[in-house]
């Protein structure tokens, strides 16, 4: 006589069973399955919102260009101020490979916005000679109004960085403005320039002007530097001894883009951070899995030992107990990657970054998600199997 020979659960009969349990305990469900959700959902929207500002700092970088460099006055030994020659921005335009050359110059005087402020509110602003091709070394744009020409550099007047109109409450061209202790006119606001951030909070005038009378002594304190992208490392190592000769140590050549790729570091090293936090929350989530199952399991006690009598193997127990914990997972994962696209994609639309999430990090939540769903339901799933048909017919 032929041994019985229990039969094969096909993948879909073990789909089938496992949710029928899940939909017999819809409420305890749902609460775990939310568990798992906020866990995939902090870890996405986390990883995603930092990715949606590295791109954007990138596309600003792809926009701008990485070959630009400002020169600056450094340190000397005595401890005395340093400055640069009147001419430093020809100088500069001299090497080869340099495609654009500009200074600027501190200018000893405020801004404000009526000769009635008083003098130590400056709101951070600061007047600042310039010269007339600027924009174009720095690829800035005039959002209102017009530039400086040779005609308005030696004229009264004003053209204001995005912040510095903001801060004066200056909304159109024509208004008057107090710089050091005469009225001069606004003739333009530049649009923001995130390679110059000292721009956007400065009041720029004509070189001519600031030295007629603002009393400017022509020395400049910065200039900006662009140069052919194969050239820049070579132009960076000969600036500081155009520029000063006699002392190239007391001057100092800065990349401003490398600003901007050090923000998007920082950026990732506080997203490690916060995708601990999302861990822990998929932690927790997994317990309030296996708490389910656990409960589940003491609930079905005469539901396994039915089936055990029937036939049922310890193997197809476990498999049914286990399946149910993965889709358990499974339904609060999906759930958590659609909260964590949303979320990901509000916050970067409103703040005009693209909405970016990598691959990997949907991928990777998903596989976190059955790891949870499995490491959760394994207990739950032999304790289920070891259950005795008989000694589960007869609980109460």
């Amino acid at each position: 006589m032929n041994a019985l020979v229990p039969a094969r659960l096909r993948p879909r009969d073990v789909a089938r069973v496992g949710a029928a349990g899940l939909r017999a305990r819809t409420s305890r469900v749902l609460m775990s399955a939310l568990g798992i959700a906020i866990g995939i959902a902090t870890m996405i929207s986390v990883i995603g919102i930092s990715a949606s500002g590295q791109e954007q700092l990138l596309r600003q970088l792809d926009l701008l260009g990485t070959n630009l460099l400002r020169v600056e006055p450094g340190q000397s030994f005595s401890g005395d101020p340093v400055k640069l020659h009147p001419d430093a921005a020809l100088m500069v335009r001299r090497i080869a490979g340099v495609t654009d050359a500009s200074a600027t110059g501190t200018v000893a005087a405020t801004i404000r916005r009526t000769d009635r402020v008083p003098k130590e509110d400056t709101g951070g602003l600061t007047v600042q000679a310039t010269s007339l091709d600027l924009l174009d070394t720095l690829d800035g744009r005039v959002g209102t109004g017009r530039w400086l020409d040779e005609a308005i550099a030696r004229q009264p007047a004003v053209v204001l960085g995005a912040v510095a109109a903001r801060r004066l409450g200056v909304t159109r061209t024509g208004v008057q403005v107090w710089v050091g202790e005469r009225w001069f006119t606004v003739t333009g606001v530049l649009t923001s320039l995130p390679l110059a951030p000292e721009i956007d909070r400065a009041a720029l005038i004509g070189f001519p002007v600031a030295r007629e009378r603002l009393g400017f002594d022509g020395h400049p304190t910065t200039v900006y530097e662009r140069s052919t992208e194969e050239s820049v490392a070579r132009v960076r190592g000969m600036l500081a001894r155009t520029v000063s000769p006699e002392r190239p140590h007391e001057v100092a050549v800065s990349r401003p883009s490398d600003a901007l790729a050090a923000r998007a570091a920082a950026a990732g090293t506080f997203t490690n951070l916060l995708l601990g936090l999302g861990a822990v929350a998929l932690l927790v989530g997994g317990v309030g899995v296996a708490n389910t199952m656990v409960i589940s399991v003491l609930e079905r006690r005469k539901e396994i030992g039915l089936r055990r009598a029937l036939g049922a193997t310890r193997g197809q127990i476990r498999i049914q107990f286990l399946t149910e914990s993965l889709l358990l997972s499974v339904l609060g994962g999906v759930a958590g990657l659609a909260l964590g696209g949303l979320v990901t994609a509000g916050y970067a639309l409103s703040r005009g970054w693209p909405p970016t999430v990598p691959p990997w990090v949907l991928g990777g939540a998903f596989a976190a998600t059955l790891a949870v769903g499995a490491v959760a339901g394994i207990y739950p799933a032999i304790r289920a199997s070891r259950l005795a048909p008989t000694a589960a017919l007869a609980a109460s």
